[in-house]
């Protein structure tokens, strides 16, 4: 039992985000069926059972338009913090004349080439230890295109079933995404996300939470930059 318990510990923070974002996506299947079948009977029309929802567009509809969000904001936070700094946040690389060096310690890659330890990438050396600097933020931008993909082609599918509904024509997924309908979906959750980012940002050069590597230590002053 003393290895599982050390794995659960070591991995607890992956762990409770992971659980907490199974249980939010339960709650929008459930809480989203009954909103669907609500509006087909406003319509005239039946209840769908459950399964038929999940493989419905307007569950994959909300799923994929805030999942294009979040990621657009991680890959942007990502390359942002990347080459700009904010005096006094936690969530800053340190101002250039307070760094000891130009370079964080295992940032050159050439020094680390035969480090046992050292990912696999960085070892090999050459196209390999490029991408894999940049990888990061590869993997946000690459989950957003998908994401934002699959948010039109069920956006599209959602959108005709609603205009038929109104007695109009379905649309292609094309048209869907020239309408003001897909960008206000979009803008409407990037603009929050962006929000939350410049609040943690702000927010941690005057205010603290005692355990947090989000945070300044709390005695900290206002002005040290990086956690």
């Amino acid at each position: 039992m003393r290895p599982v318990r050390r794995w659960l510990r070591d991995n607890g923070l992956l762990l409770a985000n992971l659980g907490l974002f199974l249980a939010f996506l339960v709650g929008l299947a459930l809480t989203g069926a009954q909103v669907h079948n609500a509006d087909r009977t406003d319509h005239g029309q039946p209840p769908v059972p459950f399964l038929s929802y999940l493989g419905s567009g307007d569950f994959f509809e909300a799923v994929f338009e805030n999942w294009e969000s979040e990621f657009l904001q991680m890959g942007m936070y990502v390359v942002l913090t990347a080459y700009l700094v904010q005096r006094g946040s936690s969530e800053s690389r340190p101002l250039p004349e307070e760094q000891d060096q130009p370079e964080r310690e295992g940032d050159d890659v050439e020094a680390h080439r035969n480090d046992p330890e050292a990912p696999w990438p960085v070892r090999q050396g050459g196209l390999w230890s490029k991408l894999y600097e940049r990888s990061l933020a590869g993997l946000f931008f690459a989950l957003f295109a998908a994401s934002i993909i699959g948010h039109a082609v069920a956006g599209a599918q959602s959108y005709s079933d609603e205009q038929v509904n109104h007695g109009g024509a379905p649309v292609t997924v094309w048209e869907y995404v020239t309408t003001a309908q897909f960008w206000f979906e979009s803008f409407q959750n990037w603009q929050s996300e962006f929000l939350a980012v410049a609040l943690i940002v702000g927010g941690s050069i005057f205010l603290r939470q005692r355990g947090s590597s989000e945070s300044k230590p709390v005695a900290a002053p206002n002005a040290e930059t990086g956690s």
